[in-house]
C-alpha cells in the first residue's frame, strides 16, 4: 500500500521563496566560486611559471612549461577532482551532507595556501609541490559538487528548485571573472612598481625577481573566499530528506524545518516506521532493482555529463587563436613576464564576461519555465552547429579579415554550452535518484564528466598539433591538427543530442516523485493531482 508524503517533506516541496533559500544558494555556491577561480587562474600563471622556472640563455622565445609539466600542473587538478567526486559523493550519502561539507571546504583553503607556497626556487621542487597541492585542492573541490547539488536540491521547493541549483553552479561565473581581475589588478600593480623592459631588449632583466610573488599572491587569494564561508556551512542544519529518510529520524526533521521555514511542522514518526517496513525501496547502487528503475537514467547523466565536457574543456585550446585574432595578446618576446599576465587575464576576463557568465544566467532564467530536457538538448544542438561551421570551412576562419566572425562563432559555443548541458548535467542528477544514494550517483555523473575533461584538455592537446612534425609546438608529436580536432568534437556533441533522450524531465515534480520512492511494495502509485491545482498536494513515499 501506498504511503503517504511526510509533512516535512511536503511542506518544503511548497515553501515559498524565501531568505534562506538565497543563503543556501551563496553558501553552497561558494565551493563553485573557489573551483572556478583555481580551475581558471591557473591558466593565467602557466606562462609566467615557464619564464620564471625554464629560463633558457639565449632562446630566441621565452621560456615555457615543458609538454609533461604543463599537462602535470593543468591535470594533476582534475584527477584530484575526479577522485574526490566520488569518494565525498559517497560519504555523503553515508555520514550525511552537512557532516562532510565544511571538510571540503577545509581542504580547499589549506591547499590554496598550500599551492601558494609551494617550495623551494628550484624548478623540480616547486612543480612538485605545486602538483601534490593542487591534487588535493581538486579533491575538496570534488566533493563539492555532489554535495551542494545534493544541499540545495533537497532544501528547494519544487517551483523553483530547477533555478536555485543552476544558480549554485552559475557561481563558476563570478568564481571566473574573480580569477581575472585579481590578476589583472596584481599584475598592474607589480608593473607599475616594478617595470621591466620586454623579452626581445633584455631576456634577463625581463622577468623580475619580484614576478615570483605575482603567481602565488593569485593563486593565495583563492582560500580566502572558502574560508569566509566555512563558518556558515558549520551552521546550516542537515537536510530533511536525509534526516527523515535515510537516517530515519523525523522529530530531528521537523525540528530543523521548522526553524527554517518558520512554520510548525509535525514530526510524524510512525511514518517514518512505515518506511522502514517498505522493503521495495531499500535496494543498493548495485542491485537489479537499481538498474531497472535508474540504470538508464545514470548511464544518461554520466555519458551526457562526460561527452559536454570532452567539447568544453577542449575549447581552450582555441583560446589563444582568438587572443591573437582580435589583437589583444602581441608575441610573447614583445613583452616582459608580468605584462604578460595582465594581457592573458584581461582577454580571458573578457571572453568570460562576454559569453561564460551570460550563458549561466539563461540557464537559471529559463530552466523552470522550459525544463532542463529542452535546455540541454538544445545546448548541445548548438554546440554541434558551431563546432561544424568553425571546422569545414576551417581555411576561412584563418584569414584575418574574418576573424571577427572566428570570434563570434566560438563565443557562441561557449554561450550554449553554460545556457545548456554544462548546466543542466550538474541539476539533473541532484533531482532523479533515491535519497539515500542521491549524492553518490550525482558524484559517479561528475566524476564521469571530469573524464572527459582531462580527454578534452589533454587528448585534444596532442590531437590538435600539425600534421607537419615541423609545425608542431616544441616537445609535441604530430597530431591531427586543429580543424580535423573540430570535426571530432562537432561528432561528440551529436553523440551528446543522443545520450540526452536517456535523461528523464524533473521540472515540477518533487524530488520523491523522480526517484520514484512513493512507489508502494508493487511499484504503483497514488494518483497524483494535476500540476498547478490549488490545494497542497500529498504525495506517496
Amino acid at each position: 500500500m501506498a504511503k503517504e508524503q511526510l509533512q516535512v517533506l511536503n511542506a518544503l516541496d511548497v515553501a515559498k521563496t524565501q531568505w534562506y533559500h538565497f543563503t543556501a544558494i551563496v553558501i553552497a555556491g561558494m565551493g563553485f566560486f573557489t573551483d572556478a577561480y583555481d580551475l581558471f587562474c591557473i591558466s593565467l600563471v602557466t606562462k609566467l611559471l615557464g619564464r620564471i622556472y625554464y629560463h633558457q640563455v639565449g632562446a630566441e622565445k621565452p621560456g615555457t612549461l615543458p609538454p609533461n609539466v604543463a599537462a602535470a600542473v593543468n591535470g594533476v587538478a582534475f584527477c584530484g577532482t575526479l577522485a574526490g567526486q566520488l569518494f565525498f559523493g559517497w560519504l555523503g550519502d553515508k555520514l550525511g551532507r552537512k557532516n562532510v561539507y565544511g571538510m571540503t571546504l577545509m581542504i580547499m583553503v589549506i591547499c590554496s595556501i598550500g599551492s601558494a607556497l609551494s617550495f623551494g626556487d628550484q624548478p623540480k621542487a616547486v612543480m612538485a609541490t605545486l602538483c601534490f597541492f593542487r591534487f588535493w585542492l581538486g579533491f575538496g573541490i570534488g566533493g563539492d559538487y555532489p554535495l551542494s547539488a545534493t544541499i540545495m536540491s533537497e532544501y528547494a521547493n519544487k517551483k523553483t528548485r530547477g533555478a536555485f541549483i543552476a544558480a549554485v553552479f552559475a557561481m563558476q561565473g563570478f568564481g571566473i571573472l574573480a580569477g581575472g581581475m585579481v590578476a589583472i589588478i596584481v599584475s598592474a600593480s607589480f608593473k607599475a612598481g616594478y617595470p621591466a623592459p620586454a623579452y626581445k631588449d633584455n631576456a634577463l632583466a625581463s622577468t623580475v625577481p619580484e614576478a615570483d610573488y605575482v603567481w602565488r599572491i593569485i593563486v593565495l587569494f583563492g582560500a580566502i573566499p572558502a574560508a569566509l564561508t566555512y563558518y556558515w556551512r558549520m551552521k546550516m542544519p542537515e537536510t530533511a530528506r536525509y534526516t527523515a529518510l535515510v537516517a530515519k529520524n523525523a522529530k530531528q526533521a521537523a525540528s530543523d524545518m521548522s526553524k527554517v521555514l518558520q512554520v510548525e511542522i509535525e514530526a510524524e514518526p510512525e511514518k517514518v516506521e512505515g518506511l522502514d517496513q517498505e522493503r521495495g525501496n531499500v535496494f543498493g547502487l548495485f542491485s537489479k532493482e537499481f538498474l531497472r528503475r535508474h540504470g538508464l537514467h545514470l548511464l544518461g547523466t554520466a555519458s551526457t555529463w562526460f561527452l559536454l565536457d570532452i567539447a568544453f574543456y577542449s575549447q581552450n585550446l582555441f583560446q589563444k587563436d582568438i587572443f591573437s585574432a582580435i589583437g589583444w595578446i602581441p608575441a610573447a618576446k614583445t613583452m616582459n613576464a608580468i605584462e604578460e599576465v595582465y594581457r592573458i587575464a584581461r582577454a580571458q576576463t573578457l571572453i568570460a564576461l562576454c559569453s561564460t557568465v551570460p550563458g549561466y544566467w539563461f540557464t537559471v532564467l529559463f530552466i523552470d519555465r522550459i525544463g532542463r530536457f529542452a535546455i540541454q538538448l538544445m545546448g548541445f544542438f548548438f554546440m554541434t552547429v558551431f563546432m561544424f561551421a568553425l571546422a569545414l570551412p576551417y581555411k576561412h576562419w584563418t584569414h584575418r579579415e574574418n576573424r571577427i566572425g572566428f570570434v563570434i562563432m566560438y563565443s557562441l559555443t561557449f554561450f550554449f554550452a553554460n545556457f545548456g548541458p554544462n548546466a543542466t548535467t550538474f541539476v539533473v542528477p541532484a533531482e532523479i535518484f533515491p535519497a539515500r544514494l542521491r549524492s553518490t550517483c550525482h558524484g559517479i555523473s561528475a566524476a564521469a564528466g571530469k573524464a572527459g575533461a582531462i580527454v578534452g584538455a589533454f587528448g585534444f592537446l596532442y590531437a590538435a598539433q600539425p600534421t607537419d612534425p615541423k609545425k608542431t609546438d616544441a616537445g609535441y608529436p604530430p597530431g591531427i591538427g586543429v580543424r580535423n580536432s573540430l570535426i571530432v568534437l562537432g561528432c561528440v556533441n551529436f553523440l551528446g543530442i543522443l545520450f540526452t533522450f536517456l535523461v528523464p524531465e524533473s521540472n515540477g515534480k518533487s524530488l520523491e516523485e523522480m526517484s520514484r520512492e512513493n512507489e508502494d511494495e508493487n511499484g504503483t502509485e497514488e494518483e497524483m493531482r494535476p500540476q498547478g491545482g490549488s490545494e497542497m498536494r500529498t504525495v506517496p513515499i
